[in-house]
């Protein structure tokens, strides 16, 4: 039985219109202005980088929030996918899907408790809907009855999303779906958009999902700009676009340069010839008022190309402005890492027989043996539930085993999701000088100030940062002190971050000279990072 929930009711080609939108955060501060955008019948991707308004934007598609200016105007049904929370005491799966109600009617009137008014309303549909909309989200069989607070996060999310197939909306708002979902879920999460018949708009940095999309639409301080066909389109674009603007920056620079240069040579060409004047009205051979004529034809001439000069000298001035600030739109982040002298073969780390129970008894990781030597680089995958997270605080020490022996003889640091390293009062100098004592404040700006926290952000909240932000902040603390760590531990590092701090991310991780181990559900991330092996683990009840 197919799902109707994949074939919404048909609709305007523009489900929903965005007239000349603007909108500002509490402060006043303004997201975005002029905006004028339309969704149809097709998948957009939405990206850009944290705090560029993206989540205002969904609201504002959604119709959860009124734009400070402009109109937005809706031709068809509009869906939210609502975001992760703890399910409330008793909450079931059918209530998570919002068909408790409706279900205990079909229910009694099935056990012969119905009155006239459950009759009339009664949808015997309602059950094959649910089961469909729950294997569309790949959760055939999940019993409607269960609490919901027995379900992963992951788990949570899709029944949520199983939810909004329910609803049929012409038009899906989805705000970072697979964030939290392992590899089965986010599987599932993109074959569901890519039977999608209506339309969807979607925030993510899932690239793998971005690829499923029919368009990019990308929003920056400068509005939106729209990029036909898939996020693998999108960065070949953009990466032609960055080329680009170096090429112009260079050309500007040369210009500049070749402006420069002709200027000093009119300057000296001008200077000569007032001195052959000079020496020539020095000799009194000419009547003075023809000297005069002469002197006055001089000065005119070199006014006339002084302010040629400088008007040359000002436009090219001006393109190497243009052409700088275009570049720094466009360039990626570059987030140095320092040298950890990691021997080639020194033991990194040897679990045996490692293993951890919860106090109720129940075994929630291992047994895990392992070894590490040099620089190598290991994945930790699995479904949610696997323990991964467990094994990831068992390694740096956070934890002690119940069973078997960790062996960690080298420096290590931990940056889970929150990073929690960090203490979101706290100003990034007092979080640096905190995790490296011995530093002076000199020490900590400059250390600061090579994660590019230059100058004043170097006084910024840490509560204030974005996802990737908070995480360049963090390795400026861990990587740029006395003994830099020679095992880097990541727990889904790029869980709240923007495509371009993912990209920062991974190219300052390709560099890292010492060990790796990262949880991350993320196969083009572990790609580039060069990951060398895998250990899968399995839930172990």
């Amino acid at each position: 039985m197919s799902s109707p929930s994949l074939a919404p009711s048909p609709s305007a080609s523009a489900l929903v219109t965005l007239d000349r939108v603007a909108a500002r955060t509490p402060d006043g501060h303004t997201l975005f202005s002029d905006l004028s955008l339309a969704f149809g019948r097709e998948r957009t991707g939405l990206v850009g980088r944290n705090g560029a308004g993206k989540t205002t934007l969904l609201r504002l598609v959604a119709g959860l929030s009124e734009p400070a200016e402009g109109a937005v105007a809706r031709a068809g049904k509009v869906g939210w996918l609502e975001q992760r929370r703890e399910p409330h005491a008793g909450e079931t799966v059918l209530d998570l899907l919002g068909a408790g109600p409706a279900m205990a009617v079909v229910r009694r009137v099935l056990a012969g408790e119905g009155d006239a008014d459950d009759l009339c309303v009664a949808d015997w549909t309602l059950e094959d809907r649910v089961g469909a909309a729950l294997a569309d989200v790949g959760l055939p069989g999940l019993d409607p009855d269960r609490q919901a607070a027995t379900l992963s996060g992951g788990e949570q999310t899709r029944v949520r999303l199983a939810a909004l197939l329910l609803e049929a909306p012409d038009l899906m708002v989805l705000d970072e779906p697979t964030n939290h979902l392992d590899a089965d879920g986010r599987a599932a999460i993109a074959d569901l958009l890519g039977r999608w018949k209506g339309g969807a708009v979607v925030v993510s940095h899932d690239r793998a999902l971005l690829r499923r999309m029919d368009r990019i639409v990308e929003l920056s301080g400068l509005g939106v700009a729209v990029h036909g066909g898939n996020y693998d389109l999108y960065a070949e674009r953009k990466a032609a676009e960055r080329a680009a603007a170096e090429r112009d920056l260079d050309a500007a620079e040369r210009g500049a340069a070749q402006v420069a240069r002709e200027g000093q040579t009119a300057v000296e060409k001008k200077a000569r010839r007032d001195k052959a004047g000079r020496a020539f009205a020095a000799k009194r051979s000419e009547p003075k008022i023809l000297l005069g004529a002469m002197a006055e034809r001089a000065e005119n001439s070199g006014a006339r190309e002084t302010l040629l000069a400088r008007r040359r000298s000002a436009e090219a001035e001006a393109e190497l402005a243009e052409a700088r600030e275009r570049v720094e739109r466009v360039r990626a982040l570059a987030i140095p890492m320092p040298s950890t002298g990691l021997a080639a073969g020194k033991t990194v780390l040897a679990l045996d027989g490692v293993a951890w129970d919860a106090p109720d008894g129940r075994r929630i990781v291992g047994p895990v043996s392992l070894r590490m030597t040099g620089p190598e680089r290991l994945a930790i995958t699995g479904p949610n539930g696997a323990g991964k997270t467990t094994l990831l605080r068992l390694i740096s020490g956070e934890l002690a085993p119940t069973a078997g022996r960790v062996e960690r003889p080298v420096a290590a640091a931990l940056l889970d999701q929150e990073t929690a390293l960090l203490r979101s009062g706290e100003t990034l100098i007092e979080a640096y000088r905190r995790l490296n004592p011995e530093t002076t404040p000199n020490e900590a700006h400059a250390a600061l100030a090579r994660f590019l926290f230059r100058n004043t952000a170097a006084q910024r909240i840490v509560g204030t940062l974005s996802g990737g932000e908070r995480l360049r902040a963090a390795l400026a603390c861990v990587m740029t002190g006395a003994r830099p760590p020679q095992l880097l531990i990541l727990d889904e590092p790029t869980n709240h971050l923007d495509l371009d701090s993912i990209a920062a991310v991974e190219a300052a991780l390709s560099g890292y000279d010492g060990a790796m181990i990262v949880v991350s559900h993320d196969p083009d991330f572990l790609d580039a990072i060069g990951i060398e092996r895998t250990l899968g683990l399995r839930p172990s009840g």
